[in-house]
């Protein structure tokens, strides 16, 4: 068999950091984990080729050369999966799809010869025993949940890590917290199911035989959805595998912010060489944290929590939503507030939407407010439901935060106000990556010299040098993402 495994495009959007990879030289952030752990569970002996078509571009060629086309996308990358669907139909070519855009819609896809739903561990050797036989299904489905202790080995040698800022890695899936507009428990459940410590550092080591060097990214979405586990087992472990490997990686993932309540775990992330940890913090208003059962975010101080988990090495990366039933007037100016007080740097405030299956859903639905399908992405200024304040008065705030934060004198604040007390824990071990030097004289020329923000970057420049040298390339880091966040937010608004 000759299987050809196609990732679709990310659309220009914030978390695409499309303008951000052109300072580094890179193609995309990330390379398709889903595929490559997939590539592993198929026969050894079939030929396999992945096309991540954020690096490279897929040709008819690639395309006749197969037996069969896999594809996985999530929402966001929707109408790059119709494109590939379309070009396969056009030659002729088998198709199977799977991942959380065809497992949350597969009614959209009955052009698709093999839809493999939910989670492959289950559903993809049920279509390969009968694929065997001769007598493969549509739709291949399971309400089980995998036991991912099982999982193999990603094939990293099927994609070129040159194209990607980080790498990846999943230790785990499910989330214990339930907010409504999450489809995060209904892709994977509530009970976190977690890999073991073998598995983990067998993943460390692959990745590091392939001679990668530098950040890597935890991909679960709630990193510490079992908190005795990583303190007892795997963080120790992690912390081992740097020291005897003299700390090649550095981590970032995700999280809920009550990582702030436990000292020992921040201490032991810190220790393991985590950097940056991505948190949903939603909303500073009580009631819309009530309403939306973000259990873990309520009767808080959220930026005391913030700065305790930034006290501790750990930049927070905050995720914010407007459009909540209880959400004020004034909640365009709080939330504004509340960022730039914070002192969170990577700050993605997004439009509140209504994923297929979630509660929020649900609820819209008996209401009689929901309008069209979720395009995925919650910065595109599409709302897939009527909002309680009104479309209107709800697009021109959040254009109004984007406008404010994004803008050089505020990001450049929070930047100035987040460096002046982070002090990291460990110490990175230097990696002299010439991508990274270019990248700092194309900021150079590209913010300090024509850029408008040229004021404010020549302030961070020296600030950074004089006072916190060890964070110059993460404040030139900042500034690069500024660029990016800037680019994408005038283009919206």
């Amino acid at each position: 068999m000759n299987i050809l495994m196609v990732y679709p495009m990310y659309p220009d959007t914030f978390w695409s950091f499309k303008h951000a990879l052109k300072f580094v030289s890179k193609k995309a952030s990330f390379p398709p984990l889903g595929l490559l752990t997939v590539a592993a569970m198929l026969p050894k002996d079939w030929n396999k080729k992945l096309i991540d078509m954020n690096a490279a571009s897929l040709d008819d060629e690639d395309i006749l050369w197969a037996d069969y086309v896999f594809i996985s996308a999530m929402s966001i990358q929707s109408d790059s999966a119709n494109q590939v669907i379309e070009q396969c139909k056009r030659l002729n070519a088998k198709i199977v799809a799977g991942g959380p855009l065809f497992t949350s819609s597969p009614e959209f896809y009955n052009n698709v010869d093999h839809l493999v739903l939910n989670e492959a561990e289950i559903t993809l050797p049920q279509f390969l025993a009968d694929l065997s036989e001769g007598k493969s299904k549509q739709k291949y489905t399971s309400e089980e949940w995998a036991e991912i202790t099982t999982t193999p080995l990603p094939l990293w040698d099927l994609v070129s890590m040159n194209n990607y800022t980080s790498m990846n890695i999943q230790y785990s899936r499910g989330c214990p917290f339930d907010c409504d507009f999450c489809d995060i428990t209904v892709l994977y459940g509530r009970k976190p199911r977690t890999k073991t410590k073998e598995q983990v550092t067998a993943e460390l080591d692959a990745l590091y035989l392939t001679g990668w060097r530098g950040p890597v990214f935890f991909v679960d979405d709630n990193f510490i959805g079992n908190k005795s586990k990583l303190k007892n087992e795997i963080l120790p472990v992690i912390v081992e595998w740097s020291n005897k490997n003299k700390s090649p990686f550095y981590f970032n993932t995700e999280a809920s912010i009550n990582l702030a309540d436990d000292k020992e775990l921040m201490q032991l992330m810190a220790k393991a060489g985590f950097e940056a940890v991505f948190i949903g913090i939603e909303s500073p208003n009580e009631e819309s944290l009530i309403e939306c059962n973000k259990t873990p975010n309520k009767n808080r101080d959220m930026i005391a929590s913030v700065k305790i988990i930034q006290d501790a090495g750990l930049e927070v990366q905050g995720g914010f939503i407007v459009g909540f039933d209880n959400d004020p007037l004034t909640i365009f100016d709080k939330l504004t507030s509340f960022i730039q007080e914070s002192g969170i740097v990577t700050a993605m405030v997004g439009l509140l939407n209504a994923p297929r299956g979630t509660k929020l859903q649900k609820r819209l639905l008996n209401e009689g407010r929901m309008l069209s399908g979720f395009t995925g992405d919650n910065t595109d200024f599409s709302i897939n439901f009527i909002p309680q304040m009104g479309s209107e008065t709800l697009l021109e705030g959040y254009k109004k935060i984007l406008n404010t934060i994004y803008s050089p004198k505020y990001y450049y604040e929070r930047v100035m106000r987040f460096l002046k007390d982070f002090e990291p824990k460990k110490k990175k071990v230097f990696q002299l990556n010439p991508n990274y030097i270019l990248a700092l004289f194309r900021s150079i020329f590209k913010l300090g010299i024509v850029g408008e923000e040229r004021i404010y970057y020549w302030k961070l420049f020296i600030w950074t040098l004089f006072h916190k040298p060890q964070l110059f390339s993460l404040a030139i880091l900042f500034t690069i993402y500024g660029f990016h966040f800037k680019k994408i937010s005038n283009s919206y608004c």
